[in-house]
């Protein structure tokens, strides 16, 4: 597997979503995210496929928050998503930003305390904005 910091294109993180299900937005969508990212880390397969890519925002100073943790279905299970983590918050701490956080997937909190993240207190600080749909 060849991980790198470069930013995939956002025809190929369409791709991904449409692959793993996660969400059915346009071609522009993807562009936007992708230009608003502070840190993308990517894993190509050894023909050059996307299989895995991750995400930070921030503001390049205090915070730095995870937006994405994605890797193909076939791809699971062979460490790449803790590979990825941990490329993103070693380049945050090289950058100077030491606070990264998140906010974990349904099922994913192990995964994520595994990787060296901790659990909120059920009266600290965090909020999802209710859903219109």
């Amino acid at each position: 597997m060849d991980y790198s910091l470069s930013v995939p294109s956002a025809t190929e993180f369409k791709a991904l979503y449409d692959e793993t299900g996660w969400g059915d937005w346009t071609l522009e969508r993807f562009e936007q995210a992708l230009s608003g990212s502070w840190i993308v880390c990517t894993v190509r397969d050894d023909v050059g496929r996307l299989v895995g890519m991750g995400r930070l925002i921030s503001d390049g100073a205090l915070h730095a928050f995870v937006t994405e943790m994605i890797v193909t279905e076939h791809a699971r299970g062979a460490g790449i998503g803790g590979q990825i983590l941990a490329r993103l918050v070693d380049e945050a701490r090289r950058r100077g930003v030491d606070d990264v956080q998140l906010f974990a997937a349904r099922g994913r909190v192990e995964f994520y305390e595994r990787h060296g993240f901790e659990r909120r207190p059920e009266n600290g600080p965090g909020m999802d904005v209710a859903s219109l749909r």
